[in-house]
């Protein structure tokens, strides 16, 4: 599987859940393979993984609650999770389903398969967790109130740090300023609303419910998920291997799409 395959047309759709939308691009065929993605990346953040999963596997790109064409839904994590859900089970009813999250998503992908045990498969969990630390919860809780005051432009910078390492930054400034300009368009109210979600997140208790396999990745460099917390994830999880990634931080399937593509191969099939 590489990120070189040639390009795969995604095409657009979305399923309405009551009187709200949810938007995904869907392309290829096999095996349903779901791509949750983070909070401060949007779905294009798999733009470089999306065509060669869609080669083996039939690839639902999602846009999360308030991202992209996709209604916000207000609530917590647990609504956004069961609107995901909602979603997923109009869209497929013919098996289960695998999630690979990144970040937010991984929470996302986390918390729906805690909720909605009938539709995932398999987990992968890139840069995610089952809690944060005090300071952890405290960054959230800072940017949210800093967004409030000056929008999400007064915290731009810091988000790029939580996504990329600072030398990764500097060698790669184009990405970073598309990267930039895509948070700029998140739903500021979406945004809050995470924030204090996660902020608030503990779902260590819940983990030993998670049944179906699961691979946790994390970026040996990453800020806004330390590796601390994806090993406390894996040990939480009844059937979960932990594999860190070196040189990456927050978003791996970016920075390093190769290594991200070859670490997660054998365990989707």
């Amino acid at each position: 599987m590489s990120s070189a395959s040639q390009a795969v047309e995604f095409m657009p759709t979305h399923i309405d859940v009551g009187a709200q939308r949810v938007s995904m691009q869907v392309a290829g065929s096999g095996p349903t393979l779901v791509l949750f993605h983070s909070l401060l990346a949007d779905a294009s953040s798999f733009a470089l993984i999306a065509g060669p999963l869609a080669a083996t596997h039939r690839v639902l790109l999602l846009d999360l609650p308030g991202f992209g064409d996709s209604d916000r839904v207000d609530g917590g994590l647990e609504a956004v999770a069961d609107r995901v859900a909602s979603a997923l089970q109009q869209f497929s009813a013919d098996g289960k389903m695998i999630f690979l999250g990144n970040g937010y998503g991984g929470f996302v992908a986390l918390l729906t398969a805690i909720r909605h045990p009938e539709l995932a498969a398999r987990l992968v969990l890139a840069d995610c967790g089952a809690k944060f630390s005090e300071p952890g919860r405290a960054a959230f809780l800072g940017m949210s109130a800093a967004a409030a005051k000056g929008g999400l432009g007064l915290i731009a910078d810091v988000a790029m740090r939580r996504l990329f390492a600072p030398s990764y930054q500097a060698l790669h400034p184009e990405l970073i300023a598309r990267r930039k300009a895509r948070f700029l368009e998140l739903d500021l109210q979406t945004f809050h609303n995470a924030c204090q979600a996660l902020a608030g997140l503990d779902l260590l208790d819940q983990l030993a419910s998670v049944k179906v396999p699961a691979l946790v990745l994390v970026g040996e460099m990453d800020e806004a998920t330390p590796p601390a917390m994806s090993s406390e994830l894996a040990a939480g999880l009844p059937n979960a291997e932990l594999v860190v990634l070196p040189d990456c931080a927050h978003v791996p399937q970016l920075q390093a799409p190769e290594l991200f593509l070859a670490s997660i191969a054998k365990f989707i099939g």
